[in-house]
C-alpha cells in the first residue's frame, strides 16, 4: 500500500490546515472576552507569529547560510522607526514630537489612504484603506533594513565566524544609540517614545503578514538561490568551486534576512502601541538566537516551533511561578524573577536531550504525520506486548 500523499494532496492539506488555524483565532477573538485568563492566550499568538518570522529570517543567516551574525535587533529596529515615523496621524504629531516642534515629517501614510478610500466608499472604505496604508510603511521599512544590511555587509561580509558575529553586534548597539540622537530627534524623537501610530485591531494580522512572509523564505529556500546558500553553509570551497559567487550569495541572504527582520519590526512596534530603542538591545537578539537553537538551526519549522513554545512559556505558562502561591498554597522560594530561574533550567534541559534542537535539520512533513499516526496503533500493541515480556521475564527470575 502506498503510504505518499501526492503534491496536490500536501498542498490541500496545508490550504486547509491554515486556514482551519484562522478561524479558530477569527471565533476565540471573537468569542473570548478581554478579562478572561484565556486571552492572554492572543498576546501570546500575536508575538510568537512576530518572533517566528524574525527567528526565521535570522534562521536564514545563521542556519541556511551559515553566517553567524547577531544584528537582527538593529535591522528590527530600523523596521520599528520606519513604520511608526511614516504612521503617526498628522493631529497627534505636536504631542507627539511636542520637544521637536512637532517633527519633520507632516503626515501619516495610513491616514492618507483611510481619506482617500473613506470619501469614496464610506466607512468601509476608510478601515480598508487604513489597512493598505499601514502595508505600505511596512514594505518601506523591510526596504530600508535592507538597503542599510546591503551597505554594511560590503564590509563585515568579508568577515567570518565570531568577527563577523561582533561585528554585526557592533553595528546593531550603535544603531541603537544613533537612534536616541538628539539631532535626529525631529525624526526618531531622540530618547522619547513614539506613539499614537496605526496599529492593527485584529490577532489575524501579525498571523497572516508573518505567514505570508515565512512562505516566502521557504520559497527562496527551496529556490536555486536556497541551494547556493546551503552549499556555502556546507563547504564555501566547494561551493566556489561549483561556481558559486560567495560574496554575492551572502550579501542577498544577509540582505532578504534583513529585509524581513524589518517587517517583523514594524509588526513589533504595531503589538507594543509604542517604540522606542530601548528594548532593542542585545538581549532581544540573544531570544532570537535561542528561539533558533532550540528549534533547529536549519529548520523552519523548528523556528516556528521554538518561537511560540519561548513566548508561551516566558509570557504566559510560568507566570504563577511569580505569583508566590500555587494552587492555593503559598510558598517562600516563589518570588518574582523565579519563572526565568526555572524557565532556564528548562532550556538547559532542552539543549541536553536535544542537542540539535527540536526539529534539528528536519522539517514537518504531511506524509511523516500521516505514517506516524498510521502506525501509532502497531506501536501501542507492540509496547504492551514489550510490557508483557518484561512482566514475565520478571516472574520467572522470582
Amino acid at each position: 500500500m502506498n503510504r505518499e500523499i501526492s503534491k496536490k494532496q500536501r498542498n490541500i492539506l496545508t490550504a486547509s490546515a491554515c486556514l482551519i488555524v484562522l478561524l479558530l483565532v477569527y471565533l476565540g477573538n471573537m468569542l473570548i472576552p478581554p478579562t478572561s485568563g484565556m486571552s492572554m492566550m492572543f498576546t501570546v499568538l500575536e508575538k510568537g507569529a512576530i518572533y517566528a518570522l524574525v527567528a526565521v529570517s535570522m534562521n536564514l543567516l545563521n542556519g541556511f547560510t551559515g553566517l553567524f551574525s547577531l544584528g537582527q535587533a538593529g535591522f528590527m529596529l530600523i523596521g520599528a522607526y520606519t513604520y511608526a515615523v511614516l504612521s503617526i496621524p498628522a493631529a497627534s504629531r505636536d504631542s507627539v514630537y511636542q520637544y521637536f516642534d512637532g517633527g519633520l515629517i507632516k503626515f501619516s501614510i495610513p491616514e492618507i489612504f483611510s481619506n482617500a478610500l473613506g470619501s469614496m466608499l464610506g466607512e468601509t472604505g476608510a478601515v480598508i484603506g487604513e489597512y493598505i496604508g499601514m502595508l505600505i510603511p511596512m514594505i518601506l521599512a523591510g526596504i530600508l533594513a535592507a538597503i542599510v544590511a546591503f551597505l554594511i555587509g560590503i564590509p563585515v561580509l568579508r568577515l567570518k565566524s565570531d568577527y563577523l558575529a561582533i561585528a554585526t553586534l557592533g553595528f546593531a548597539e550603535i544603531l541603537r544609540a544613533f537612534f536616541q540622537w538628539n539631532a535626529l530627534g525631529s525624526i526618531t524623537n531622540g530618547s522619547n517614545i513614539l506613539r499614537s501610530f496605526s496599529t492593527y485591531s485584529t490577532p489575524l494580522f501579525p498571523v497572516i503578514i508573518s505567514g505570508i512572509c515565512i512562505v516566502f523564505i521557504i520559497l527562496l529556500i527551496n529556490s536555486s538561490y536556497g541551494r547556493a546558500f546551503k552549499a556555502i553553509r556546507d563547504d564555501e570551497i566547494a561551493a566556489e568551486a561549483m561556481g558559486v559567487n560567495l560574496f554575492r550569495h551572502k550579501q542577498w541572504s544577509f540582505v532578504i534576512s534583513s529585509f524581513f527582520a524589518g517587517i517583523g519590526g514594524a509588526l513589533l512596534a504595531m503589538f507594543q502601541n509604542s517604540i522606542a530603542s530601548t528594548p532593542f538591545t542585545s538581549n532581544m537578539t540573544y531570544e532570537l538566537l535561542l528561539i533558533v537553537v532550540i528549534g533547529g538551526i536549519g529548520s523552519v519549522t523548528g523556528s516556528i516551533i521554538g518561537s511560540f513554545l519561548f513566548v508561551a512559556c516566558s509570557e504566559w505558562w510560568l507566570r504563577f511561578l511569580d505569583a508566590g502561591s500555587f494552587l492555593g498554597m503559598d510558598f517562600a522560594f516563589m518570588r518574582p524573577g523565579f519563572r526565568k530561574v526555572v524557565f532556564a533550567v528548562i532550556i538547559m534541559l532542552i539543549v541536553l536531550f536535544y542537542r540539535q534542537g527540536i526539529m534539528g535539520t528536519k522539517e514537518f512533513s504531511w506524509n511523516g504525520f500521516i505514517v506516524f499516526f498510521r502506525n501509532l496503533p502497531l506501536k501501542i500493541k507492540n509496547l504492551g506486548k514489550k510490557h508483557k515480556k518484561n512482566t514475565d521475564i520478571e516472574k520467572e527470575a522470582r
